[in-house]
């Protein structure tokens, strides 16, 4: 008989590594630093991505930082691109992020989450600057994660180059205006042989639990935990709002009807 403890213990797997949780946490917009790492600790959180610019400005300036403060034993560093307005800089950025892993000791982590943002105002990716930025860095033996717009076309062309994971935006990063496509993202979902990860515009606990009962793979979240009234708080909400989502979608919801079935038996009543 199954119970709560066995239920869904398969775990996520993306390129040769397999994580316990599928919830990801960005390290921005916290107030304070205890505040984050209190954040993420409670999460319960495998992967935890970090800008490398700002990584990169913390190391040259030997100022404390987040990174430094986190237990890299029991996490999993994602750099990511976060800045970079073309291809070019974007591959530049990236191959700065292979430092920063083996700095904390992870000599075996190639990831990384790619992001290409041409659209100062809604940050929206540039589908052909990240399609040409992850075809050079998977040559180059990155396990890329690419940060795309809800296009199942470009999803299915990085899958088809090599990328290790593809994170199509629930709506613009840091809206908070929770999923807007989310028939653009049951297609990328429904098509991929790679994970996908839904990433930027969740906001709140329901939202992220609908980005796994939609079949994602995982979710990744920053401003929605950062920017709460209790990041502490929402941190664990989230943690089991993409618990309970991934279950329920393996739990297969019940079909709809346009119209009422009564769930007592008509047994005994009399019909007129």
């Amino acid at each position: 008989m199954q119970n709560a403890f066995t239920i869904n213990t398969k775990k996520l797997k993306i390129a040769h590594k397999t994580f316990k949780s599928r919830l990801m946490l960005g390290t921005g917009k916290y107030k304070n630093i205890k505040e984050a790492i209190e954040s993420i600790k409670i999460s319960k959180a495998s992967i935890i991505t970090v800008a490398i610019r700002r990584a990169q400005s913390v190391a040259i300036n030997n100022r404390y930082s987040l990174i430094n403060a986190l237990n890299w034993n029991e996490l999993w560093l994602l750099p990511n691109t976060a800045g970079c307005k073309n291809a070019e800089e974007a591959v530049r950025i990236a191959l700065m992020g292979k430092e920063i892993n083996k700095r904390i000791g992870q000599t075996d982590n190639n990831f990384i989450k790619l992001e290409v943002i041409s659209d100062p105002t809604y940050l929206l990716p540039d589908p052909i600057g990240t399609l040409k930025a992850a075809e050079y860095l998977v040559k180059k033996n990155f396990n890329v994660l690419a940060y795309i717009g809800a296009d199942p076309i470009l999803a299915k062309h990085l899958e088809d180059i090599g990328c290790a994971a593809v994170m199509p935006l629930a709506s613009p990063i840091g809206s908070g205006q929770g999923i807007q496509n989310p028939f653009n993202l049951s297609i990328i979902i429904n098509n991929s042989r790679i994970p996908v990860i839904i990433d930027a515009g969740i906001g709140t606990a329901s939202e992220a639990a609908q980005a796994m009962e939609l079949g994602a793979d995982g979710v990744l979240l920053n401003t929605a935990v950062a920017k709460a009234s209790s990041p502490i708080k929402m941190a664990h909400a989230m943690k089991l709002a993409v618990e309970s989502g991934n279950i329920a979608y393996s739990a297969g919801r019940m079909t709809k009807s346009l119209q009422a079935t009564a769930s007592s038996p008509d047994l005994g009543i009399s019909k007129k």
